[in-house]
This record gives C-alpha cells, sequence and structure tokens, in this order.
C-alpha cells in the first residue's frame, strides 16, 4: 500500500506491472477525498512519454527503485483516456469508467471509503480496487513531487523534454549461394596427318633399291594416319571468400514533442501593480523618497 509519506519516491520512477514488465513512468499521484490517501496514480507511456493512463494505486508496492502494480500491461495502456479539471479532480462518470475498467465495485467502494476507520479496497470481481468518494470523485488533488503552501507561495513547474534511443529491427542481410551454367570458350591448336603421294625418277642413288625385288609383281603399302582431337573436363577451384558485415553509422534526427508549463500571474491593486511597475522600470515614487 502506497502512504503520502512515499509520493515523492512514486513520482518520475518506474511502474512495473504484474509481470514485471515496463508500463512507463509515474507522473502524477491523485488523493483520494474522502480518505485523503493515494487513490491513483497517472503513467506516461508509449515511446516518449505521450500517452497517459490512471491505475489504482492502493495496492501497488515501492520496490527499491519502482513501483509495482497488480494489472498486466496491455489492461493498463487500454485504460480509458480521462480529463482531469481544474483543480485535479476527476468527474464521477471518469472515474466510474476507471472502476469498471479495472473490475472494481463502485458502490462498495464508495461505502468502505465512507466508513468511519475503513479505508481498505473493495472489489467484488475479483480485482483489486480503490475506495472512491462517489460524487466529487476520487482524484482530490494532484501531487507533484512537492507539498505546496498555496497560502504564501506558489511553485511554478515546467515538463522538459527527455528523448531516448531504443534499438529495433529494421530489415535483415543474407548471403545465398546457387549456380549457374555459362558458355565458355577456349582456343586451342590441333594436329593431324594427311598423306601425299611422291614419285621419284630412277637415278644412280637409288637403282639399286628400285631393283632389289622381282621384275613384275604385285604389292601394297599402308600409312596410318594419326590426329588431335580436343579433350574437355572441368575442375573446382576456390576463387574467393564472401561474407556480410556490418557497419554503423551516426546520423542526427530532430525529435520534436509537446511540453506544458505554468505561468503565475497576479493579480494587484491598482497602488501595488503601479509600485510594482515603478519598480520594474527602476522608477522611484518621488511621494517616498526621502
Amino acid at each position: 500500500m502506497i502512504t503520502k509519506a512515499q509520493i515523492r519516491n512514486v513520482l518520475d520512477h518506474p511502474v512495473y506491472d504484474t509481470d514485471g514488465h515496463k508500463v512507463g513512468n509515474a507522473k502524477h499521484v491523485f488523493l483520494d477525498d474522502a480518505t485523503g490517501e493515494p487513490d491513483w496514480v497517472s503513467v506516461q507511456t508509449g515511446m516518449f512519454g505521450g500517452s497517459e493512463s490512471f491505475v489504482p494505486i492502493r495496492d501497488a508496492h515501492m520496490v527499491e527503485d519502482h513501483l509495482e502494480v497488480p494489472y498486466p500491461k496491455e489492461r493498463i495502456k487500454e485504460a480509458p483516456n480521462v480529463d482531469v479539471d481544474a483543480g485535479g479532480h476527476l468527474s464521477a462518470e471518469e472515474e466510474q469508467r476507471l472502476y469498471r475498467h479495472y473490475s472494481i465495485d463502485w458502490d462498495a467502494a464508495w461505502k468502505r471509503a465512507n466508513q468511519p476507520g475503513d479505508s481498505g479496497w473493495a472489489d467484488s470481481g475479483g480485482a483489486a480496487g480503490t475506495a472512491g468518494t462517489g460524487t466529487a470523485g476520487a482524484a482530490g488533488m494532484a501531487e507533484r513531487g512537492r507539498q505546496e503552501d498555496t497560502d504564501s507561495a506558489m511553485t511554478r513547474s515546467e515538463e522538459t523534454l527527455h528523448v531516448g534511443t531504443e534499438r529495433q529491427e529494421v530489415g535483415r542481410a543474407r548471403l545465398r549461394k546457387y549456380v549457374v551454367t555459362e558458355e565458355q570458350e577456349q582456343t586451342i591448336p590441333l594436329r593431324h596427318d594427311e598423306v601425299r603421294v611422291e614419285r621419284e625418277p630412277i637415278t644412280q642413288t637409288n637403282k639399286d633399291a628400285a631393283l632389289s625385288g622381282p621384275d613384275i609383281s604385285e604389292a601394297e603399302h599402308e600409312v596410318t594416319l594419326y590426329e588431335e582431337r580436343p579433350v574437355v573436363e572441368t575442375r573446382v577451384e576456390p576463387v574467393e571468400r564472401v561474407r556480410l558485415t556490418t557497419d554503423e553509422r551516426t546520423e542526427d534526427e530532430t525529435v520534436r514533442g509537446r511540453v506544458r508549463k505554468e505561468r503565475i500571474e497576479a493579480d494587484m491593486p491598482d497602488k501595488a501593480a503601479e509600485q510594482a511597475s515603478q519598480e520594474k522600470h527602476g522608477r522611484q515614487d518621488p511621494g517616498g523618497a526621502a
């Protein structure tokens, strides 16, 4: 259970759901009008905290540096969008919508909130809930991390834009090897034998060889012819190594967001306003000069 003393520890700290998943950061804590105890916490969700969801805080617990609530992340992000009026209150209708979303019995919660000494939870649907006022709204006041004494001074606050980065997958690159068939040409010289008939007349040099055989006879002489033919074979040879590598690049991107700022104006009597104007411009009232 979160008490008023723990509000400072809740604000701007992470909020985790019942499964241990981070939902966002706690932005505001709202008090119950009847009991004065913390009743709701608004959680900034989304990539840049652009959304704000209301979560019951009575059954939540501070664990180290974060707040744990007994609801799943999706249920919190799907909570109805409600508007808080200038006084920091939820309307009865908006409060009832939140009660229904978190399965909280509105009537039983109202009765418990208004019974003396009883500030417990009421839940007929099995889920934890808060005790609400039922008329003026359960969220009586928004705490901003400090207690303000508006009788003597006001504290002006501003929202600041905090931008972070998150790493996400944008695509995949892969290497794929496949086989193709190509035609190649090479020119090589091929040798072959050709036969021709040579005739030589009988001379004194070859006369003896010519008369060595019979005078008249039949005979045959055979010559074997050869030629070269191309022989084609393929051999597998490695030619290169291919791999994928990644290079990280940094680029500047301008991110815009809306922030709220508080302004303080003073409604002053005419004499006080005139004196303040003179002091602002460095002039002294002649009537008050020494």
